[in-house]
């Protein structure tokens, strides 16, 4: 991986992501799926200007999908939980619902 922004994606709002956001200073992100832990730390610490306390990472299943008779699977992709260290600011990337 080269560029730091092919590493993180997108990053992930859901009502959990949000929770974790609030409480234990934690962000969730789509990541590539060759990414490290390094390589994550590093993107975030150089994109938002913050500094990361730790990375945790899994491979979230593709589930099964269906169109009328025809079934497929969508793609397994990487998920990243990104905690802060204590007094660095809380990215913004979105509108809290």
């Amino acid at each position: 991986m080269s560029a730091i922004y092919e590493v993180i994606k997108r990053p992930i709002i859901t009502e959990k992501g949000l929770s974790l956001k609030e409480q234990d200073r934690t962000v969730c992100f789509e990541v590539a799926d060759s990414a490290s832990k390094t390589q994550i730390q590093e993107a975030v610490e150089r994109i938002f200007k913050v500094k990361v306390q730790r990375v945790r990472t899994m491979i979230v299943p593709g589930k099964e999908r269906r169109r009328g008779k025809y079934s497929g699977y969508r793609a397994d992709w990487k998920k990243a939980y990104v905690t802060l260290r204590e007094g660095e600011k809380m990215i913004e990337y979105g509108e809290n619902f």
